[in-house]
């Protein structure tokens, strides 16, 4: 039998070319709300919008081209939800970096990343953390997402005799986000293709009619904007505790997410073969994220939808980073969607990472106490790093006071005691 020849081995893998471009338009539908999205979160953090549009573009493309040549799989590579908050609301707001020092975080911790995944640390270091923990991350930032979400939607506000309180229910921007939240609700339910661009489509034009003015009023596109973004990491305090903290971090929550997103992907696909390249290209696309200005990527969970589709090789990929490119053209539209329209995707999507408690176990104390915290103290403290940071070193101590400290690893220690260290020079 004469063997294939070709980048993507339509053949092999008994699909066609009509297939893997439609199963790449549908990808790109699923997740084209991610430029609006990461873009506004980065703004919080000092980006230029126009800056933080193109980076977002530039990222979603070069790491589906990463993905479809390298390891020719339908994996969907943009900048992650969830870790573009911890990149705003943690490194920049809480840590205080710079962004421009927080991409110099996202490079230096793109590249621990690379060296995981092409050597074997990538399995010592996933042996070495508690399932609890790396599931109560996920469960944390949807917390997370949500909390941010609620807040973009005018939904929650800071109270003045609590905390956080309900917001104005009155406000036509509190109405705007709770339609728009019951039609993204309706349409994800329903399983209507592009959801969430249709969601946002609906809230951008209920903004119009209620005459809400949208997130950014700059009508022009200027790609001078991203010349002050791409290749403006800063490694000026590189050495500072803080930094070293914020790339361990950041290298953790990468790791550990692309590891299980990676792993359902190629099972989904039937192809675990491809697990090894597809979780390298995922590094690669990290470490170009802080070059390129955004926040890391990941392996979206919206590359189940391409897959659902049909698609079964890098071809749909590749499509729908050839299809991220062509986005640049909307740009100025981009500009006209409001924060209500992008609060309920926020909200959505924190529910759905939620839903990962159903996987912790949760009888035995000593390892559910931890989880609960991390879960609890990362929407709490309002800090991704310093929740996970209270988890891990609460893990060992809840062993040793079990009389089961042997049951916690070598190189949890090390870490448990990476993030005491921190806490210790920050607030005693």
């Amino acid at each position: 039998m004469k063997r294939e020849r070709g980048i993507f081995l339509l053949k092999q893998h008994e699909t066609t070319v009509k297939q893997e471009l439609i199963a790449g338009l549908i990808g790109f539908m699923t997740i084209a709300y991610i430029i609006a999205v990461n873009s506004l979160i980065l703004t919080e953090a000092g980006i230029p919008y126009e800056g933080a549009v193109l980076a977002t573009i530039f990222a979603s493309f070069f790491g589906c081209l990463v993905m479809a040549l390298w390891a020719n799989a339908p994996i969907l590579l943009v900048p992650g939800m969830g870790i573009n908050a911890m990149f705003t609301y943690t490194l920049v707001g809480s840590m205080g970096l710079s962004w421009q020092e927080a991409l110099a975080v996202v490079f230096v911790s793109g590249l621990l990343f690379t060296i995981i995944a092409f050597s074997k640390l990538s399995k010592l270091l996933s042996e070495a953390i508690p399932a609890s923990l790396k599931g109560a991350i996920t469960v944390g930032l949807g917390m997370f997402l949500m909390l941010i979400g609620l807040e973009k939607g005018g939904i929650v506000v800071r109270g003045d005799n609590a905390i956080i309180a309900l917001g104005n229910l009155g406000e036509l921007t509190v109405i705007a986000t709770i339609i728009t939240l019951l039609v993204t609700l309706i349409l994800f339910l329903r399983n209507v293709p592009g959801s969430f661009l249709w969601s946002i489509a609906f809230g951008t034009v209920l903004g119009f009619m209620f005459q809400i003015e949208p997130s950014v009023q700059s009508k022009t596109v200027s790609l001078q904007s991203y010349t002050e973004v791409f290749g403006a990491l800063s490694f000026a305090n590189m050495m500072s505790f803080p930094f070293t903290i914020a790339v361990f971090s950041v290298t953790m929550v990468l790791v550990f997410e692309n590891i299980g997103l990676v792993h359902g992907h190629v099972d989904m696909l039937n192809q675990p073969n491809k697990y090894g390249k597809a979780f390298q290209a995922n590094a690669i696309s990290a470490l170009s994220s802080g070059l390129l200005g955004t926040s890391p990527t990941v392996s979206t969970v919206e590359s189940s939808a391409a897959i659902a589709s049909g698609g079964r090789t890098g071809l749909t990929s590749l499509t729908t980073g050839v299809l991220f490119l062509v986005s640049i053209l909307f740009i100025p539209y981009i500009k006209w969607i409001p924060n209500h329209a992008i609060a309920p995707i926020l909200i959505l999507i924190g529910g759905l990472m939620i839903q990962n408690i159903r996987q912790l176990e949760l009888k035995d104390l000593t390892e559910a106490l931890p989880a609960i915290f991390i879960i609890a103290m990362i929407p709490f403290t309002y800090s991704i790093a310093d929740g996970i940071a209270i988890g891990f070193i609460l893990y060992p101590i809840l062993k040793i006071a079990n009389g089961r400290g042997k049951e916690v690893s070598f190189s949890l220690y090390i870490i448990a005691g990476l993030f005491l260290i921190n806490f210790v020079a920050h607030y005693i």
